[in-house]
């Protein structure tokens, strides 16, 4: 049989029904598509409708012949406004579809399935693929230092670590977390661990999750050895096979120049699941260097009256320009009433604030000098790359590590976790773009070079995708 003519390994792509998830695995199914990979990704209705409203999927998947979209309901009407309650309710309806689900596609007698790519918090794919006989790789979407700390939550309850008492205990250090000994205190873990009883859902869920990886075959994480050194030497004394190929922006965009030098990719390939205002782009132009704070909170974060209130005056007394994002649902009804006419007045003149920005085209641009963040780790990452210092506002899950990460290891900004005050806000602000910028600038701009140096060829992650994608070729479908 000629060669050529063999399917090319052909891998089912399965993230959480959510922006974050979607985003940073979308980047990982274009990566593999791009290595001549057969893609399939499973979507949510509900996000699928908005990506195509939203971003360019349509266009940029069609270069893929071999890439198709698998589209699930995620258990709610399309328009459902999916409030953050939802998420169990969804997560318990995928659960009950998906080993149909896996049926249907292994036994599909066109395309093979080789693996299996699932994020990493819907871990009874493992079990479900297992039955089906075929190998499942993990993804996870969070930072490894995160996972890290999901992967010690026997060993802090064992040790005393956890649970945490109260208000009186979060400044207590963490001992019970090998590698990250020197910088953790309560309040640095993530939020599912500020609880009283040990029986808590959410504590339970994600530790269940995370211990359950280690019945995949291999492990994906969205991070690179220069940056989080100390917890990925930990992991892989459990996960020898270990394959970290962050930031996936960044390697995306070196895959894509790489193979086609006279087309280089756009400044960013969306997957957002919100209209993107362009006009902050052409207000940034008219800005000097360095000049504006860029403010988002993600695609979650919602800010009560007080919390909102409290950042409009720190941002505005600072004297700094800015950029922020406030989406439509992220403020309690009636909120932008509220605002004194003075605020209104000085933000005008020195703000710009938009429903939802092109992010990486934002934090490249020139007159960009900091990001104040809410810590996810996709916004995380794509600040790093952009050498651009950073003030914490984490929110939950995984941010309030991400944002230790930010001021304690990499010391490239200030974190002010569970505070919201407007002179704080104002103090931070113009510390990281005033008094404190030039050694802020230079710890962000040393992250960007290594982030550069390990998503360019011959890098670390470089490496470490092209070992992925061996792997992967090496595996037998399942037909």
């Amino acid at each position: 049989m000629d060669p050529s003519a063999v399917a090319p390994p052909h891998v089912v792509i399965f993230p959480l029904a959510a922006q974050g998830h979607v985003n940073s695995m979308l980047k990982l199914a274009e990566l593999l598509a791009l290595s001549g990979l057969r893609i399939t990704f499973i979507n949510s209705e509900h996000i699928h409708h908005r990506l195509l409203q939203h971003a360019d999927i349509q266009a940029r998947f069609a270069a893929y012949p071999d890439f198709r979209f698998k589209i699930i309901s995620d258990g709610f009407p399309i328009d459902h406004p999916r409030a953050g309650d939802h998420a169990l309710t969804t997560f318990n309806y995928v659960k009950s579809i998906t080993k149909q689900l896996l049926e249907e596609l292994v036994s599909a007698p066109d395309r093979p399935v080789t693996c299996i790519i699932a994020d990493g918090i819907l871990s009874f794919t493992i079990d479900f693929a297992g039955d089906l006989g075929v190998p499942v790789i993990a993804f996870r979407t969070i930072s490894a230092s995160c996972f890290w700390a999901y992967f010690c939550i026997p060993r802090m309850i064992e040790s005393g670590d956890l649970p945490i008492k109260g208000d009186e205990d979060m400044d207590r250090d963490v001992t019970s977390v090998p590698g990250m000994e020197d910088i953790l205190r309560c309040r640095d873990l993530p939020s599912f661990c500020r609880v009283a009883d040990l029986s808590d859902w959410n504590l339970q869920y994600v530790t269940t999750q995370t211990l359950r990886t280690t019945g995949a075959r291999a492990l994906i994480l969205n991070s690179f050895d220069q940056l989080e050194g100390p917890a990925l030497s930990q992991i892989r004394t459990h996960f020898p096979n270990l394959y970290t190929i962050g930031p996936l922006h960044s390697h995306l965009k070196s895959r894509l120049s790489s193979s086609s030098p006279s087309s280089p990719p756009s400044s960013s390939a969306s997957n957002s699941l919100w209209e993107v205002d362009r006009s902050c782009i052409a207000w940034l132009d008219k800005q000097p260097p360095k000049s504006v704070v860029y403010v988002s909170f993600g695609s979650i974060t919602t800010l009560n009256r007080h919390d909102f209130t409290e950042f409009w005056y720190g941002l505005v007394n600072s004297g700094r320009r800015f950029l922020w994002v406030l989406r439509s649902d992220s403020l309690p009804e009636g909120s932008s009433g509220a605002v004194p006419e003075e605020l209104r007045e000085a933000a005008a003149e020195r703000g710009c604030i938009v429903g939802w920005a092109p992010q990486e085209e934002v934090l490249h641009h020139g007159a960009i000098a900091a990001f104040l963040t809410h810590s996810g780790w996709n916004s995380t990452l794509e600040s790093v790359v952009a050498g651009k210092p950073m003030v914490c506002w984490p929110f939950f899950a995984d941010q309030q590590l991400n944002s230790r990460l930010v001021s304690h290891a990499w010391k490239a900004g200030l974190d002010m976790k569970d505070v919201c005050d407007r002179e704080v806000v104002e103090r931070m602000v113009n510390e990281v773009m005033g008094e404190r910028k030039e050694e802020f600038a230079a710890a962000a701009g040393d992250l960007a070079r290594r982030a550069r140096d390990a998503a360019s060829e011959g890098g670390s992650s470089w490496d470490n995708l092209d070992r992925l994608i061996e792997d992967i070729r090496s595996m037998k479908p399942t037909s």
